[in-house]
């Protein structure tokens, strides 16, 4: 299964990742939060590289 992870230095809080899917990412605290590590309804890594400040990676 992937791993979606935020690094919390590079995120800048715009909400891409959120609104292209909310049942694995939700902005907390202006910051993107991981929340389940369920990509079944996304694709983690699509999220990842729409990313634009590159915060998001998926092992």
């Amino acid at each position: 299964m992937l791993k979606a992870i935020v690094n919390d230095d590079l995120c800048i809080g715009c909400g891409t990742c959120e609104s292209l899917c909310s049942s694995v990412f939700k902005i907390e605290d202006g910051k993107s939060k991981v929340i389940s590590q369920e990509c079944g309804d996304c694709n983690c890594q699509e999220v990842a590289d729409s990313c634009p400040v590159s915060a998001i990676s998926v092992e």
